[in-house]
């Protein structure tokens, strides 16, 4: 399974379709405090529809206590726009950590220098950043396009 971690989300919006779509490719769900939204917030589960009761979700008060739950931090891949390495360049393994930042202005630096692995989705230039659902749908399904390389049909 994936891990997907989203550090302080602002919109629930967002978060329940990240939810749904977490559901949809069989990943966990990680969510670090503070949020910008009540967890059962009627859009959250608006956009998460009736999938959020199938969800693998976890939360945590701040991120160093997410971080006392990986077992490898070298299998952790922080999303950042000021990073060079795409994550198109990136082999993805089973049971990997997609980490992404909240809305408004991304993974901190006091997040980004715990981690080696910064990545980034390539765009244009007309664009600071694509809305975070949709890059996580993006990194997701190049990850488990490479896993399912791996492992067959």
């Amino acid at each position: 399974m994936l891990n997907v971690v989203l550090v302080e989300p602002e919109i629930p919006n967002n978060t329940g379709n990240i939810g749904r779509l977490c559901v949809g490719t069989e990943s966990r769900l990680h969510l670090i405090h503070p949020f910008g939204f009540v967890i059962n917030d009627k859009n959250l589960k608006r956009s998460g529809l009736d999938y959020w009761p199938h969800l693998d979700v976890t939360e945590y008060e701040n991120v160093e206590a997410w971080m006392k739950i990986i077992p490898d931090l070298s299998r952790v891949f922080l999303m950042s726009s000021h990073a060079e390495k795409s994550y198109l360049e990136t082999g993805f393994k089973d049971g990997d950590w997609l980490v992404f930042g909240k809305e408004s202005a991304g993974l901190g630096k006091e997040v980004l220098d715990r981690f080696e692995n910064h990545l980034t989705i390539p765009m244009s230039k007309l664009i600071r950043s694509f809305n975070i659902a949709n890059s996580v749908a993006f990194v997701v399904g190049e990850a488990k396009r490479q896993i399912g390389l791996k492992t067959g049909p």
